[in-house]
């Protein structure tokens, strides 16, 4: 595996007492970018003490928008390849390593973490599971894990996604519609399925509406 020319992008939304640890975990094998969102906390400060370079997005936009910003960096700085992953603990840096490999090994433009349903809340799995099978359908392909956000990026793929106009979660759903649309190489990886005390900084019923409406496009796209 090689390593060369790629970044690990973390967007972060007040997550001063969870990013540290993950900053140091993910430097062990890449450098780090943060996006801090608009955070009202010191999550800025505290990931630039853990040694990760910092943009700083103000106000508060979403992390779609966050990502793009990250992708737009990385690509300015010359970076193949881009890997993300969450600030809040809900994805293990340690597993870097094996879905770089995969990457590599699938020559993937788009790889995604897939984590095992059946190790979430039931809340969550409930959610995660229809919005799988929804957005299968919407696509016409199966999907194992549409809103895992611990993924990797080729260039092209993140040179793809930059005119998104997606700020939230749906940028994410969006990124793999253009995958498949463009004829992109998209590959799945499993990862831990993690669950602490992390909070949402998602309103349910506006993610409900958003997500409704990204299954309707996503069908519309798909058919032509």
């Amino acid at each position: 595996m090689t390593t060369a020319r790629t970044l690990v992008l973390i967007p972060a939304y007040n997550e001063a007492t969870r990013i540290a640890p993950v900053i140091t975990a993910a430097r062990a094998f890449l450098p780090a970018l943060v996006v801090d969102d608009g955070s009202r906390d010191d999550t800025a400060a505290v990931a630039e003490a853990a040694g990760a370079t910092v943009l700083r997005q103000n106000p508060n936009q979403g992390k779609g928008a966050a990502l793009r910003a990250g992708l737009r960096w990385a690509l300015d700085q010359g970076y193949e390849a881009v890997a993300t992953l969450d600030a809040d603990g809900q994805h293990d840096p340690a597993e870097l390593p094996a879905l770089l490999a995969a990457f590599q090994a699938g020559q993937a433009d788009l790889l995604i973490g897939s984590r095992d349903f059946r190790q979430m809340p039931m809340s969550r799995r409930v959610a995660n599971t229809l919005g799988r099978w929804s957005f299968s359908w919407a696509l016409g392909q199966p999907v194992q894990d549409n809103q895992s956000g611990y993924r990797v990026l080729s260039r092209r793929m993140a040179e793809a996604v930059l005119g998104s106009q997606e700020q939230g979660f749906e940028f994410e759903v969006e990124m793999i519609v253009t995958c498949v649309q463009r004829g992109y190489r998209l590959a799945w990886a499993p990862i831990r399925t993690i669950y602490g005390d992390q909070g949402s900084h998602i309103n349910p019923w506006t993610h409900a509406r958003n997500w409704l409406r990204m299954v309707r496009q996503t069908r519309q796209t798909v058919r032509g």
